[in-house]
């Protein structure tokens, strides 16, 4: 039996850099998330997750470098653009729309051409993935909690229809029974054939998904692998694993 094939890069960050009024929050990220994969970045606050994230789907422009999708440089396309192609980022911080109701939240991520005419079908999906969404999808957002409005973010970046769907700090601020649930829901997503870049500070549960991961430090990477290598590095346990 020959080698198995190699995964294809869909999304390739190169040499990526951004300051924020003068101060370096991205320096050197470099890395690649694979076909099909589930890839985590890790690393303290500060060192530049976020602000990879957003180059990356187009809410920031980078100073320097270049990102390709597919193969494509979409280095300066914004936002709605790169969504169009099929990369959507849910947000740090949920950021639904408080004081528009479930469906209605849901009803904004499908304003991509790509999504538009899928809108029925995949508000019907949404609410089989998320029953409690199902349950409240009359409800004003501002009302639920804070689990049910990470569900929503979720959800309403499904509604674009992504091949790539990023995730940054998805489990931040919620109950071990949530955080659980929402880790379940990115594996299922991942088995469904959706691409997942995954932000978390929850280390130990990304590394146990992540087919790859990477380190950053000081809006650089300094350090890749699998994430079971990754697990079982001393470096990243002592700064990340509490050593254990």
């Amino acid at each position: 039996m020959g080698a198995a094939e190699p995964m294809a890069s869909i999304l390739v960050a190169e040499s990526l850099r951004y300051a924020y009024r003068g101060v370096p929050a991205a320096t050197d990220i470099s890395f690649a998330l694979e076909k099909g994969s589930i890839t985590a970045l890790i690393g303290a606050n500060g060192a530049g997750k976020t602000t990879s994230v957003k180059m990356l789907a187009g809410a920031l422009q980078p100073d320097g470098g270049r990102i390709l999708y597919d193969g494509e440089d979409v280095t300066k396309l914004p936002a709605h653009e790169v969504v169009e192609r099929g990369v959507t980022l849910v947000p740090e911080g949920r950021l639904v729309f408080p004081a528009l109701t479930v469906r209605e939240n849901l009803q904004i991520g499908a304003t991509a051409r790509r999504a538009a005419a899928d809108f029925e079908r995949n508000l019907e999906r949404m609410f089989d993935l998320f029953p409690r969404l199902a349950e409240r999808r009359d409800q004003y957002a501002g009302t639920m909690s804070g689990g049910e409005q990470q569900m929503l973010a979720i959800g309403r970046g499904l509604m674009a229809n992504p091949r790539v769907l990023i995730l940054d700090e998805p489990s931040l601020g919620l109950s071990p029974k949530i955080v659980a649930q929402i880790f379940a829901l990115v594996k299922r997503l991942n088995a469904e054939g959706i691409s997942i870049l995954l932000v978390e500070q929850n280390v130990n549960q990304a590394l146990a998904i992540a087919q790859y991961a990477f380190v950053l430090e000081k809006g650089r990477v300094v350090k890749s692998g699998s994430g079971a290598a990754l697990m079982k590095d001393p470096a990243v346990r002592e700064a990340f694993l509490g050593g254990l």
